[in-house]
């Protein structure tokens, strides 16, 4: 299986949504060229998923590499993210697909629990009924903020997207989120570039003649887990994708699982922002 066609390897939501296992994480690209030629690069290396956010403020930019890329739109799974402080989902939506250039999202996330974990959820269910998303789901929520939320809820969130890596092992949210049907998305699995220079990382990435960055994308999958690496590098992005043809021994991953900072935590930051 070349990197090409394995980018695109997918896995069931618990809606029966298919989303693609790695997609590019553009948080902190900035938004124009700089954006465009990353997605446009990603997806001539064989990605079919794209991550964005209103936040982000490069949701044009995703939209237009889309678009002029020549791929069928149900071929690429875009994400994009309601920033809760602003006030209704769904026409944040209908912003965000006007931006975009887009009828619909794959994938629509309440990006972090601002105002409580239930606050957005009727907008959410609203944008879904209404065509402008086929999935909805949340980012930065604890295992008691998705416990909470699923008490309320009458369509379920189907991902809860959170920093995610050998380094930020939430084992115990992961596992509720399991137990519960949410698939977790690993935003941050590179830590941002500083995992890269780990000696753990590194001697793993040496022995099977890998990048640093391939041996942290590996564990993303071989945990069960939907990756979201960032880059505006096209070698890179082409690097990151080309995680298909090997596989992490158990002594590799118990290596990699014991770089955890987080004691395994429920929680989905140390330190919340909102």
């Amino acid at each position: 299986m070349t990197a090409r066609q394995a980018a695109g390897t997918v896995r069931a939501l618990a809606d029966g949504t298919e989303i693609p296992i790695l997609g590019l994480g553009v948080w902190q690209v900035r938004d124009g060229r700089t954006c465009e030629d990353a997605v446009r690069w990603a997806l001539e290396a064989g990605y079919r998923h794209v991550d964005t956010a209103q936040y982000y403020r490069n949701e044009g930019s995703v939209g237009r590499a889309v678009r002029d890329s020549g791929l069928p739109r149900d071929e690429v799974f875009v994400t994009t993210k309601f920033d809760p402080g602003r006030r209704d989902p769904a026409a944040e939506l209908e912003r965000s697909l006007d931006s975009m250039g887009l009828d619909f999202v794959d994938l629509y996330l309440v990006h972090w629990p601002g105002g409580g974990p239930t606050r957005a959820w009727n907008g959410m269910q609203r944008a879904l009924e209404r065509g402008l998303t086929r999935s909805i789901g949340v980012s930065n929520y604890s295992a008691t903020d998705i416990e909470t939320l699923l008490g309320v809820a009458d369509s379920l969130p189907t991902v809860n997207q959170i920093q995610f890596s050998p380094f930020e092992y939430r084992r115990a949210l992961k596992d509720t989120c399991e137990r519960l049907g949410v698939a977790v998305q690993a935003y941050s699995p590179l830590g941002t570039g500083q995992h890269l220079r780990n000696p753990t990382v590194t001697t793993i990435a040496d022995r099977l003649e890998r990048t640093p960055a391939q041996i942290l994308i590996r564990w993303s999958l071989q945990r069960g887990l939907i990756a979201l690496p960032k880059s505006s590098h096209r070698d890179r992005i082409a690097s990151n994708a080309d995680v298909f043809d090997f596989d992490l021994s158990d002594d590799d991953m118990t290596s990699l699982d014991a770089l955890d900072r987080t004691n395994w935590t429920n929680r989905s930051l140390e330190h919340p922002w909102w």
